[in-house]
């Protein structure tokens, strides 16, 4: 080979590097090293057990921060998730305890579909105030948390909100404690999720529309895209996640109160930054929002197993991750 050939081989290679996303890349990379972390820490940690309860329990977390990657692809932000899934599960289980319908399998049913409905429009109702409002989102959704939140609290009359049917809790049970295969029904319907919202953003025009969206308004507009549509479908579809997360959410506990949901924003928003969706917009990586999912969780499940730092410290933990992951972004959205 000569000269000009090895040296071109060596360019190829180094393009090829740079050419790497490493946004993309370094959250599956973080995993796995707090993977290897965690089972030096404890060898119990990389059990398969333990594994899978972190998954499972991953799961509201996880689906919520599905939803949030289209809202922050396309350059807003939703801070009512928590507060959503307080409102959503509360006038379910009311539902579920007025005992409207006869049958409990047909009660059961309803209350899922009307969990669903609920979800979407308070997602509409999020879009449209920014949208037809034109209000910043952080504002409209500022607004919008203390009215779900609000609602809870007279709803339940500043107490909890208990699923009172044995039949139905019974019933619906293997929602969240299930398992197919042997695999947990949480960690399959995250899977599901994941995949839809995959094709979504990757395989159709409305998710290239989003990206567009996110990435530049204007040029969007002039383009012939409906960027107000675009944006407030975004919220519909967070949700619907935050609904699916509500079915997974009450067979496991079976109760609601005002203080559901607390900081599930920080935590979903914190997901979706680490798995390398860029927080101005205009990149979505859904199955890194997954990956930061887990890594949250995981740090917690460390935290729970070692006696370094207290788990009464996760929430201090969680704020300093996002910032350190707003930090490894910009530093490698500067690299040449």
């Amino acid at each position: 080979m000569s000269r000009s050939e090895e040296g071109g081989a060596v360019a190829a290679v180094r393009k090829g590097r740079r050419s790497i996303d490493l946004r993309a890349v370094a959250p599956f990379a973080a995993l796995a090293l707090l993977l290897v972390v965690g089972a030096l820490v404890n060898p119990n940690f990389i059990g398969i057990n333990n594994l899978a309860n972190v998954a499972t329990r991953s799961a509201f977390i996880a689906i919520i921060a599905v939803g949030a990657t289209f809202v922050i692809s396309s350059g807003d932000l939703d801070l009512s998730v928590g507060s959503m899934v307080a409102f959503v599960a509360s006038l379910m289980i009311l539902f579920l305890n007025s005992g409207a319908i006869a049958d409990p399998s047909l009660l059961l049913a309803a209350a899922v579909t009307l969990a669903t409905v609920i979800g979407a429009l308070c997602g509409l109702a999020n879009g449209l105030i920014t949208t037809v409002g034109r209000i910043e989102p952080f504002i409209a959704t500022l607004g919008t948390m203390g009215i779900y939140r609000g609602l809870t609290t007279w709803l339940s009359q500043g107490g909890a909100i208990t699923l009172r049917s044995p039949e139905i809790q019974e019933m619906y049970r293997p929602a969240y404690f299930g398992s197919i295969l042997g695999v947990p029904v949480p960690i399959l319907v995250i899977l599901a999720v994941t995949a839809i919202a995959a094709f979504i953003l990757y395989r159709t025009r409305y998710g290239r529309h989003v990206v567009a969206v996110g990435s530049n308004r204007e040029v969007a507009r002039y383009s012939g895209i409906g960027v107000d549509r675009v944006r407030t479908l975004a919220f519909v579809i967070q949700g619907i996640c935050v609904a699916i997360a509500v079915l997974l959410y009450v067979p496991r506990l079976g109760s609601t109160s005002a203080t559901t949901g607390i900081l599930w924003e920080l935590q979903a928003i914190t997901a979706v930054v680490i798995g390398g969706t860029a927080l101005k917009g205009g990149v979505g990586r859904v199955w890194g929002t997954i990956c930061g999912a887990f890594i949250l969780e995981l740090v917690g499940n460390i935290m729970l197993l070692s006696n370094f730092i207290s788990e009464y410290l996760i929430g201090a933990i969680q704020g300093a991750i996002i910032i350190i992951a707003m930090l490894v972004q910009r530093s490698l959205t500067r690299r040449p």
